[in-house]
């Protein structure tokens, strides 16, 4: 379930920044039981292609960098039937290759196609059996990527697929020292896989705070991975993993020191760590360059101050709800003491757009009656808590004020979604300046594409938004 908080609009009506790009009949059998899709952009020559599957037959569907589409192929389900379709890889002549994990994650069927002569090639990818557990996978540079961690090893296993090929990289990590928030030793196989589970971030795209809250992250740039580990309040340890030469690099970054106890986390962008650590007194936020270790900007507020650097009110929303507005600094980092700090940024339009809060999740039980009956159940139910302010940053890293702030595209893409039904299997594709939201469309059995940009247009009637904070709601699971 994704969230997303953002400050004000200045407009209360206006028409979301979006168009229909194009619509192709699939017709999928039993869609939201079996059907899976996944879209992809060959990142050489920005052409677009759509994996759609359900347990009969798949059909790729490939566009071109101006998403007119350009060719199609569908082919019959074989070895893939019960299988999860994990990514892809393409080769220089831009034909696909998919991943499709088996039920009991020892092995990979790796299918390759053949745009062109409209046939396709199965081979099996058996893992060793010291492979352990799959942290992640991902795409970078037309290749699929597995992240594994092998059970009581100190490194990770990196494999690299392409074509027929796959390359394993590994990355230890016995010569570092590891301690948990108490200070006591742990080991880097016990961090990661029972306390503290790593989650991947987006690069350039916007981390709502249910990710970036977590105490360990992982960022992929083009050749190398940086780790983050937040789960110590004095430090931010972080790691620089060389894809090309396989080196393992510790950096230790000092959090802003504060006289109580203090929940801090940081968040890692174009080569620079956003860190924050807070408590009912106080509130601290530093950025460091995350190469030469140097601190680029340290601010420190007590709870008597206002926050002159905001660019929104400052709020608190329970379960996804219109968010409240917090009134003091002190009302702020009263409920910020009470969920997990958090902190977000990604660049847009020349400025850095961050948002600085905490959040957590948590399921209460309540009692539910069946009247006819007169029986009684636990009804468990999902919960969270957030509490955020927005900020923007110029090219130099000192915080202004945008008073013109329009949505961004990221927000009319989730506006659209709370807004919409009777859809399944979206999949965002962000490409050059704008996004690219695909879904199954269940009435017209179709798959949809749209475009989404920043901005609003006044087109008409347009629609009643108050605020960014409509753009929280959940999305609609289907």
């Amino acid at each position: 379930m994704k969230k997303l908080l953002f400050l004000l609009l200045l407009s209360q009506s206006v028409m979301l920044s979006q168009t229909i790009l194009n619509s192709s009949v699939l017709n999928l059998n039993k869609p939201i039981e079996n059907g899976q899709i996944l879209s992809a952009e060959n990142e050489k020559t920005h052409e677009v292609y759509v994996f759609a599957s359900d347990n009969k037959s798949i059909t790729i569907l490939k566009y071109n960098k101006s998403l007119f589409l350009a060719n199609q192929f569908k082919d019959t389900i074989r070895v893939e039937k019960n299988k999860t379709l994990m990514g892809y890889s393409l080769n220089e002549n831009g034909s696909p290759t998919l991943y499709w994990e088996s039920p009991n994650r020892k092995n990979l069927q790796v299918v390759q196609y053949n745009m062109e002569t409209k046939t396709s090639k199965t081979s099996s990818f058996d893992f060793p059996a010291n492979t352990g557990t799959v942290i992640t996978s991902f795409q970078k540079n037309n290749k699929f990527y597995l992240l594994s961690k092998e059970k009581d090893q100190e490194h990770f296993l990196l494999f690299e697929f392409s074509d027929e090929k796959c390359d394993v990289k590994l990355f230890d990590f016995s010569p570092f020292t590891f301690q948990n928030e108490k200070g006591q030793r742990l080991s880097f196989s016990a961090l990661v896989q029972y306390h503290y589970p790593i989650e991947k971030m987006d690069i350039g795209d916007f981390s709502p705070f249910d990710k970036t809250e977590k105490k360990s992250k992982m960022y992929v740039l083009n050749d190398r991975i940086v780790l983050t580990f937040d789960y110590n309040t004095k430090y931010t340890q972080a790691f620089d993993l060389n894809l090309n030469t396989k080196k393992v690099t510790e950096k230790i970054f000092e959090l802003p020191v504060t006289q109580l106890t203090a929940t801090t986390n940081s968040f890692f962008l174009e080569n620079k760590l956003f860190q924050i650590s807070s408590n009912t007194e106080q509130f601290l936020f530093g950025i460091q360059d995350f190469d030469s270790g140097k601190n680029i900007k340290t601010i420190a507020l007590s709870k008597n101050d206002s926050i002159s650097f905001k660019n929104s009110p400052l709020f608190l929303q329970i379960n996804g709800e219109k968010p409240q507005i917090l009134k003091t600094t002190s009302k702020f980092l009263k409920q910020l003491s009470t969920v997990n700090s958090a902190v977000s940024a990604f660049n847009t339009n020349g400025l850095t757009f961050i948002t600085l809060g905490g959040f957590a999740s948590y399921q209460s039980v309540g009692m539910s009656f069946n009247y006819g009956s007169n029986d009684s159940f636990n009804n468990i139910q999902s919960n969270s808590k957030m509490v955020f302010f927005d900020s923007y940053l110029n090219s130099d890293l000192e915080f202004i004020k945008n008073n013109q702030a329009e949505p961004l595209a990221i927000d009319n893409l989730h506006y659209f979604l709370s807004k919409t039904r009777n859809f399944t299997h979206e999949n965002i594709l962000k490409v050059k300046d704008f996004y690219i939201l695909g879904y199954y469309d269940l009435p017209t059995k179709s798959y949809i594409m749209r475009k989404f940009t920043d901005g609003f247009m006044d087109e008409g009637t347009g629609n009643s938004i108050i605020n960014k904070a409509e753009f929280s709601k959940s999305i609609p699971l289907k």
